[in-house]
């Protein structure tokens, strides 16, 4: 059987499409990501202007004719904090959703949180054990901590890269003053939260799943991506505040030239580098190691449960 994921993120629309059977892991057949930045879309009054329903509609109308040309027998469709964050985003989905006869659910924040961390712990199985799983997206940072596949905390705070970089206008390269106030509003949300992601024992095992934790894994020198997802990439937690401060300094051009970092996302690397390093910081984490699945994966993992 042929499934389609359908994500329409804060940064990209993400069509994954997995080959999947009962007591098998989804094996992917094709990926095909589109450039938006919902979030950078969004005006100062937290709503998106009209063009954008035709924008998606397009994206998303292109999308489902290469699934369907491909065996593709079903899409799930979502979207994240974009969307679900949007004064306007529910009026936004329901006319794209008519013009594309594709149906849209809209997770919340915490389903991100469990969804994601579903697949962390099926990636890793049981002798993960207590398994702590973030995920820094363009609108929102997901945290997950349990000993089971459902999480025993799922928390989602507003500390997304591309969110950050936006609301606090991050200039290129952002100022001292910029990195400063950013930081404290960081530290600030995990803060209040500390206390609900820290068991008595710590996490056994600490993963990392999301562009900006691939880029700044690769930038302190793991595998690149095509030597496949079954080598083990760590990011160690020694190197993530220098490198945090070393690519606030950078420009975006500078960003651009550093290994596993995309023009789409260098902007707002910075901010997602930020974050990383803040809560690595909190917890006392001394290494992330990377998930190649994540929300994607969850959504499709948590489908094939519900067929059996």
């Amino acid at each position: 059987m042929r499934l389609g994921v359908l994500d329409i993120g804060s940064n990209t629309v993400h069509l994954l499409v997995c080959d999947v059977a009962a007591g098998s892991a989804p094996l992917p057949a094709f990926s095909v990501k589109k450039s938006l930045g919902l979030i950078g879309h969004l005006t100062e009054a937290g709503s998106f202007d009209d063009s954008m329903v035709s924008h998606l509609s397009e994206i998303i109308g292109e999308l489902k004719t290469r699934a369907n040309s491909n065996g593709c027998q079903e899409i799930l469709a979502f979207a994240t904090s974009a969307i679900r964050d949007a004064s306007n985003g529910q009026v936004v989905l329901d006319q794209v959703i008519k013009q594309t006869k594709q149906h849209i659910s809209v997770l919340s924040g915490e389903d991100e949180a469990r969804l994601t961390f579903l697949a962390t712990r099926r990636w890793f199985g049981w002798s993960s054990g207590v398994l702590l799983g973030l995920d820094i997206g363009g609108g929102s940072f997901e945290i997950a901590i349990g000993a089971g596949e459902v999480p025993e905390t799922a928390i989602s705070l507003p500390l997304g890269a591309g969110r950050l970089t936006k609301d606090f206008n991050l200039s290129d390269p952002p100022t001292k003053k910029q990195l400063e106030a950013m930081n404290e509003y960081i530290y600030g949300h995990l803060e209040a939260v500390v206390d609900q992601i820290t068991t008595e024992s710590g996490a056994d095992h600490v993963v990392g799943t999301s562009k900006t934790f691939r880029s700044l894994a690769r930038i302190v020198g793991a595998a690149p991506s095509d030597d496949g997802p079954y080598v083990k990439r760590l990011l160690p937690a020694s190197k993530l505040k220098d490198i945090a401060e070393r690519i606030a300094g950078m420009s975006v051009q500078q960003r651009v030239m550093l290994p596993g970092v995309s023009k789409d996302r260098a902007a707002q690397l910075a901010a997602g580098a930020m974050v990383a390093a803040a809560i690595v910081d909190l917890l006392e984490i001394s290494e992330i190691e990377i998930c190649p699945w994540a929300l994607r994966e969850g959504v499709l993992l948590r489908h094939i449960d519900s067929l059996s």
